[in-house]
C-alpha cells in the first residue's frame, strides 16, 4: 500500500510540475528546496514501484522453474503408435502398459510398428524369465523339471527372434523370410508353455493351478507378439511404411 500511495503521490507531483510549466499567472511557485524535495519523493516512488514489480516477477519465475515436470502425455506420438499396434492384440491393455513401460527407458524411442514388435518380444522374454525363476525356486521344483525344460526352450526361441532383428546399417529389421521364421519360433514358444501345462495335468500335479496362474502373463505377452506380427503389414501400411 505504501508503494501504491507513493506512486499516487508521484502522479500528483507530476501534475504539479505540469502546472508549474503553465503560463497561468495564478500557479503556485515552488522554491528550489521544495522542488528538490518533490524530485526526491518522485525518485523514491519510482524505485519502490520497480522493487515491488521486480519481486513479483521473481516470485513468478521461481514458481515456474520449481514446478514439477508434467508426466508424459498418453497422447504423445509414441503412445499413439503403441496404442494403434496393441489394438490388434487379444490383450491390448497388458500390451500397452508393458510396452509403454519398457519404451520409457529405451533409446531410441519406438517410432514404428517394427520397433514396438521387437519390444513386445523383450517384454515376453522378461516375463518368461521371471516365471522360470519362480518354478525353479518352487518346493516342487523336482516335479516341475520337464516344465522348466520347456520354458528354457521357449526362452531360446524368443531370444533367437530378437537376435534375428538385430541388424546392421542398411539391413532390414524384417523381411518376408524373417517374418515366417519369427512366426515359427514364437508359435513354438507358445506351444512350449502349453506343453508344460499339459505335462503337469497328465501327472496330476498339485502345482498345476499355481503354475497356470503364474504363467498367464507370459502367455498373454507371447500372444500379443504373434498378433502384432500377424498384422505387421497392415500396421505398417496404416503408418505409410513398408518393411525396413
Amino acid at each position: 500500500m505504501d508503494s501504491i500511495n507513493l506512486v499516487k503521490g508521484y502522479g500528483k507531483v507530476h501534475d504539479l510540475e505540469l502546472q508549474d510549466q503553465s503560463p497561468n499567472p495564478t500557479t503556485k511557485k515552488y522554491t528550489t528546496k521544495q522542488k528538490s524535495l518533490l524530485t526526491a519523493v518522485s525518485i523514491l516512488a519510482i524505485f519502490l514501484m520497480s522493487l515491488t514489480l521486480g519481486s513479483l516477477f521473481g516470485l513468478l519465475v521461481h514458481e515456474y522453474t520449481t514446478e514439477p515436470p508434467e508426466s508424459p502425455s498418453s497422447n504423445s506420438a509414441d503412445s499413439i503408435i503403441i496404442k494403434a499396434v496393441c489394438n490388434v492384440t487379444r490383450y491390448p491393455d497388458s500390451c500397452f502398459s508393458t510396452i509403454t513401460s519398457l519404451s520409457s527407458s529405451s533409446s531410441p524411442k519406438p517410432t514404428d510398428p517394427e520397433a514396438i514388435f521387437k519390444l513386445s518380444i523383450r517384454v515376453s522374454i522378461a516375463e518368461l524369465s521371471n516365471f522360470k525363476t519362480i518354478i525353479s525356486n518352487s518346493n516342487e521344483a523336482g516335479a516341475l523339471g520337464d516344465c522348466q525344460t520347456q520354458i528354457e526352450d521357449a526362452l531360446s526361441r524368443l531370444n533367437d527372434s530378437v537376435v534375428a532383428m538385430d541388424v546392421g546399417p542398411g539391413e532390414k529389421v524384417l523381411t518376408e523370410s524373417k517374418i515366417k521364421d519369427l512366426q515359427t519360433w514364437i508359435s513354438a514358444a507358445m506351444t512350449d508353455q502349453e506343453t508344460c501345462l499339459d505335462g503337469l495335468e497328465e501327472m496330476g500335479s498339485t502345482a498345476l493351478d499355481e503354475v497356470k496362474t503364474k504363467m498367464q502373463r507370459s502367455k498373454e505377452y507371447i500372444s500379443n507378439c504373434l498378433a502384432i506380427l500377424a498384422n505387421i503389414h497392415t500396421l505398417l501400411h496404416n503408418f505409410h511404411m513398408s518393411l525396413h
